[in-house]
């Protein structure tokens, strides 16, 4: 006897019946499976034969109905014993000969008890209507799983054709079934270790790129709202809100930097000019100094005035030059400090556009509560205070009710206009130390500092009331929004995330104890 286990043994008969060019068949296979476990070798099972003589059988009583389907379901798992039992059943439920019809008014008459309907009256039939819907669900798995294994393609091709065969052969079909989960296993697992291993590289990619650019704040955002998008679970509502802010952030910067550069350039070029006009101006005045010093010498030559008087005029007209290219450098370098300073300005001011956008990389676009990173961010600084003040933090996990049929009848528009008019009666109703984040879909969090579990619990019900009294429109419909929420206190030497897991637990409760309720973890 063989110490395998059966998944072994059942891969190694794959193996055997490939490298022994037999044919797929389950009489093939239950021959190499017995040999590679070392069992006996069990005749075949005649299936068909079985289940010709089932058809055969009347089923005139409830009893004879009840075993038939036994007998029925235990052919199809291909179950002696099963056969044996309900066969042998079978013979105790003939119909008595001396009741050959009852009138309709004695059918209200007790039956026997062994005679009385059971649920167990009909196997499930593997009908065509099944096999199309396995067929189905397979084919809206396999997106998910990629096209890289062609084995893995042609298998499932040849499996689906054959579950939409008419008359499919119910045996053939169960083990091309097997050996197609069997492989599905291998290629989901596959699947999986290769979306994670990408995600670690993604991670990897931009965190090196924030550790290069550590001066750079918006890029920073930017990091960290990518960060926070190829986080698990991965949604396309994430991506898209991402994606938008992301476009903002960049668009802001390109037009930042944009500026700066021209800013720089607007900067090079006064200092240019600057230098130009500061040569020349020393060019100028050591001419002038040149000229003065000649024009000294000549009235000191000179014996009349009439020798004074031009040398008077060189001298006027030297210093007249020289006070005129003076006012210009002045004039020309005052405008372009005066240009450079309004590009200042505005270079400010984008600045502080791009601070703001970049900060909305911690917060929800739609709502305006955080997000995930910023509830991470909070909840690390809460925590911390709890840890130093030793005073009570509560976390409210809420879930809006019925949200799917509101996105269902009214559209997603009504969904995310819903999910705002939340957010919006939450922060009215709410403390200004108490903080709201986004949890993911229509789940919100709470934490609500200095606040007992007791105190908790009331904070969401009075939020439960107020939403009573504000209906949601949307158009001329209005909808009560209701929501079920769980609340716990953070326990000491417990993390933030562990306490929103049993505040997640509670919601739960709540919800299968009858929604539009708040119950304490």
């Amino acid at each position: 006897m063989t110490h395998k286990k059966p998944f072994e043994i059942a891969r190694e008969t794959l193996k055997q019946l490939t490298a022994r060019k037999m044919a797929p068949t389950p009489a093939n296979y239950q021959a190499i499976y017995s040999e590679v476990a070392g069992v006996p070798v069990d005749p075949p099972f005649p299936a068909e034969r079985l289940r010709d003589i089932a058809q055969a059988l009347p089923t005139k009583t409830p009893g004879q109905q009840r075993q038939r389907g036994l007998l029925d379901s235990a052919i199809g798992q291909l179950n002696w014993d099963g056969v044996k039992n309900a066969l042998m059943a079978y013979g105790g439920f003939s119909p008595p000969p001396e009741a050959p019809a009852l009138p309709r008014f004695a059918a209200s008459a007790p039956a026997p008890l062994e005679e009385s309907p059971s649920p167990a009256v009909s196997a499930p039939a593997l009908t065509a209507d099944f096999f199309e819907q396995i067929a189905r669900m397979i084919e809206f798995a396999l997106p998910a799983l990629g096209t890289d294994d062609a084995r893995f393609t042609e298998q499932t091709e040849t499996l689906l054709a054959a579950m939409r065969q008419p008359g499919a052969d119910v045996l053939a079909v169960k083990l091309m079934l097997g050996n197609f989960s069997h492989r599905l296993s291998f290629a989901a697992e596959d699947q999986a270790e290769i979306k994670g291993t990408l995600l670690k590289l993604l991670h990897l990619i931009i965190e090196n790129i924030g550790e290069l650019s550590l001066d750079d704040r918006w890029l920073q955002g930017q990091i960290e709202a990518l960060l926070t998008a190829s986080t698990p679970p991965l949604t396309l509502r994430r991506l898209d809100d991402v994606e938008r802010r992301l476009k903002d952030v960049i668009f802001k910067q390109t037009e930042a930097k944009g500026r700066a550069l021209e800013a720089q350039e607007d900067l090079r070029q006064m200092l240019a000019t600057f230098i130009e006009r500061l040569s020349q101006m020393t060019e100028s005045t050591s001419t002038y100094h040149g000229q003065m010093e000649e024009n000294a010498r000549l009235i000191e030559q000179a014996r009349t005035m009439a020798d004074i008087a031009p040398v008077l005029k060189d001298v006027v007209g030297a210093t007249r030059t020289m006070a005129h290219d003076s006012l210009t450098a002045r004039d020309e370098l005052r405008g372009m400090r005066e240009k450079v300073q309004t590009t200042e300005a505005e270079l400010v001011k984008l600045h502080r556009e791009l601070d703001r956008v970049s900060a909305q990389a911690r917060h929800d676009p739609l709502t305006g509560a955080l997000n995930r990173k910023g509830l991470d961010e909070a909840l690390q600084r809460e925590v911390s205070n709890v840890r130093r003040k030793d005073t009570p933090l509560c976390m409210a996990l809420l879930d809006i009710d019925n949200f799917k049929k509101i996105n269902d009848k009214s559209g997603h528009a009504a969904g995310d206009a819903a999910l705002t008019h939340l957010a919006t009666v939450a922060r009215e109703v709410m403390r200004p130390q108490d903080t709201l984040a986004r949890y993911g879909g229509e789940e919100f969090v709470i934490l609500l500092p200095d606040t007992s579990l007791e105190n908790g619990i009331e904070a969401m019900t009075r939020l439960q009331r107020e939403l009573t009294k504000r209906f949601f429109l949307t158009g001329t419909e209005k909808i009560l929004i209701t929501f079920s929420a769980g609340v716990a206190q953070l326990a000491a030497n417990e993390s933030g995330p562990d306490a929103i897991r049993r505040a997640d637990q509670a919601m739960y409760l709540a919800k299968r104890a009858g929604k539009n309720r708040v119950l304490g973890a």
